[in-house]
């Protein structure tokens, strides 16, 4: 086994473990607080800091990892989930809502540091002329990721029956403390370590095929949690009568399946361009939560009409991302690529932010098919915006060298 390989099962060992907890933690927070009596807007209102803060950590973590090395902050994104689980081991008394919201603040901290040092990483590990490889391997990494935090809420189910809220958060950080102990000694040490110290000001990217695909990006995710955070939980337990294990359940084996497809992207779409898989398949996506919501409005089975849609969707969005993800790691800069990769994560989690906040304010205002009509003009926009991209990756490389 090369030395690239063993780095590269590394770091995917470090992000599945990582992952896990991330959404075992979601869905026990999401449970925990439901048994409480919080309604769905009051618990997703507990993940805004999760969300604020990983607009922040993307955009300083991107130059932690070109001034300190990739393998530092991914050890310390780590190691902050583990205060963060511990942190919510405290008494049931102690769980008041601004120490659950700072857990969740200090775990979106850690959540963007992982990722951000995980897809850089990938970056140094594949030759430059591998393009094909490193679709592959940014794929499997994207997929397996999602795929994992869809078994992660099953997981967070089982460990709030079988042992408790605090049990389970005391038991996940004792598991990923021994995962970050094995990562201190086997991930590359100075991995991404930029040999030309970055200045603070190259936080903010002088690419413009990076900034499209960061405004994209942005418009992309908002799309996607504009209905999918709030609103379609509240939506399904209300008009289809589920129970908060249908829905959490449903919604699991959906990021499972999201998580599949992202995995097998490049099959399906294969070595994209760049501009034209990004608005073929952006322009395809918005086709379907418009037609959602039309349906919905005539009055066909909303069961029907939700579910089809869902999974029509899942398939769509998974490609549009895994697809998003391989461009930024080709885009990126080989010298300090995590400025690049931070810079693009961080519009990801302000699309996310933006998405969340939509999503209670327009349900509860205007109900679901508003949503989704709004879904359906932000991923039109991604599509517009995927049209300033560079046609040719060499032209995306030759415009940062000339900056």
């Amino acid at each position: 086994m090369n030395s690239a390989i063993r780095q590269y099962l590394v770091i995917t060992g470090n992000y599945w473990a990582f992952t896990l907890t991330d959404g075992a933690l979601r869905m026990l927070v999401v449970l925990h607080f439901h048994q409480l009596g919080y309604s769905p807007l009051a618990i997703a209102l507990l993940f805004i800091f999760y969300e604020l803060f990983g607009v922040v950590t993307n955009l300083v973590g991107g130059y932690l990892g070109a001034r300190l090395g990739l393998n530092r902050t991914m050890n310390i994104g780590l190691f902050l989930q583990i205060v963060a689980l511990l942190m919510l081991a405290v008494p049931a008394a102690a769980l008041t809502v601004p120490w659950v919201m700072a857990a969740q603040a200090l775990s979106g901290i850690a959540k963007d540091l992982n990722k951000m040092s995980a897809k850089s990483g990938i970056k140094l590990l594949v030759p430059d002329e591998q393009q094909g490889r490193l679709y592959k391997w940014v794929a499997i990494l994207t997929g397996s990721k999602n795929t994992l935090k869809g078994v992660g809420f099953f997981l967070g189910g089982v460990l709030l029956m079988s042992v408790g809220f605090q049990g389970a958060v005391a038991a996940m950080a004792m598991v990923l403390g021994l995962v970050w102990l094995a990562s201190l000694f086997l991930l590359g040490q100075d991995l991404g370590k930029s040999k030309a110290k970055p200045k603070f000001s190259d936080i903010l990217s002088k690419s413009r095929a990076i900034n499209v695909l960061s405004a994209a990006r942005m418009f992309l995710f908002g799309a996607r949690d504009v209905w999918f955070v709030v609103a379609l939980p509240v939506y399904m337990a209300t008009v289809f009568g589920w129970d908060h294990w249908q829905v959490g359940g449903f919604l699991a084996c959906w990021v499972i399946g999201y998580g599949f497809v992202q995995t097998v992207a490049p099959r399906i779409t294969g070595l994209a361009s760049g501009k034209a898989g990004a608005v073929f398949w952006a322009a395809l996506l918005a086709g379907v939560p418009a037609a959602m919501a039309g349906a919905l409005v005539v009055g066909w089975p909303p069961e029907w009409v939700v579910i089809g849609g869902l999974l029509l969707f899942g398939i769509l969005f998974a490609i549009n991302s895994s697809l998003h993800s391989y461009l930024i790691v080709r885009y990126a800069r080989g010298d300090g690529v995590s400025l690049d990769v931070g810079f693009y994560y961080m519009s990801n989690a302000a699309g996310r932010l933006m998405g969340t906040l939509l999503s209670g304010w327009v349900y509860q205002a205007w109900g679901l098919e508003a949503c989704l009509w709004i879904s359906a003009a932000l991923v039109a926009m991604a599509a517009l915006l995927s049209l300033g991209l560079p046609d040719r990756r060499d032209e995306a490389i030759g415009e940062q060298r000339f900056v």
